[in-house]
């Protein structure tokens, strides 16, 4: 998914010409506390409502400095560009660019989120399972073989790790998380543990038995016999 595809026309773009009580009119419509300044289509930065609460009502926007000029994304980048920068400068609103820096449109932080929460497969169904393991053993194409053969897919990953880091180091541990598409996980949590995958937490409406449980149980009926 491409940012361009994410535009919010009926956000506003605010104007130098427009005034300060106007920019605060459509912050409060759109429960937004930030609008992006054009003067028609060049880029010229973003206002904040901290800001403009420190000017008159009748001022206008061209006497305010916008501020993260040098901030934006271009049309043809992926959604996943945007969360650096919107994390990173608390944006609530992104203007979006094309090659010759002409804005296009803006889109709001809320929708980058719930679009990336859709990619995510957050929506869907299913538990969630979290694999401590080290940097040289990562390997999603063999731990997704190991879940597909247990009739279940993996709906999205997401790998926390120090991708520099020397593979041989014993002591730099990362973290993959799984979403599946599939509730009842408990053989998926134990093919896993014996191919000497750590399952290290797993989240679900249904309970999870551990590889350690399935041998109990196992135990205990041979007892019984």
């Amino acid at each position: 998914m491409t940012l361009i595809e994410l535009i919010n026309h009926d956000l506003p773009i605010l104007k130098p010409t427009d005034s300060v009580g106007q920019a605060l009119d459509w912050m409060e419509e759109n429960r937004i506390g930030q609008l992006v300044v054009a003067d028609a289509d060049q880029y010229l930065g973003i206002v904040g409502e901290d800001t403009l609460l420190d000017f008159d009502e009748s001022d206008l926007i061209s006497e305010i400095q916008p501020q993260l000029m040098e901030v934006f994304v271009s049309d043809y980048e992926h959604i996943y560009e945007s969360l650096n920068l919107i994390s990173k400068h608390g944006l609530q609103v992104v203007a979006i660019l094309n090659s010759e820096k002409r804005i296009l449109g803006t889109i709001t932080a809320n929708e980058v989120y719930k679009n990336f929460s859709e990619l995510l497969g957050t929506s869907e169904v299913g538990a969630v399972l979290v694999v401590s393991l080290k940097n040289r053993d990562y390997s999603l194409s063999e731990i997704s073989r190991l879940i597909e053969g247990d009739n279940a897919k993996v709906l999205s990953s997401y790998y926390s790790g120090n991708t520099h880091a020397d593979p041989l180091d014993e002591e730099n541990a990362a973290k993959l998380t799984l979403k599946l598409n599939r509730e009842n996980i408990s053989s998926i949590v134990a093919t896993l543990e014996r191919f000497g995958y750590m399952v290290e937490a797993t989240y679900s409406h249904e309970p999870i038995e551990s590889v350690e449980q399935e041998r109990y149980d196992m135990l205990m009926k041979y007892l019984s016999i």
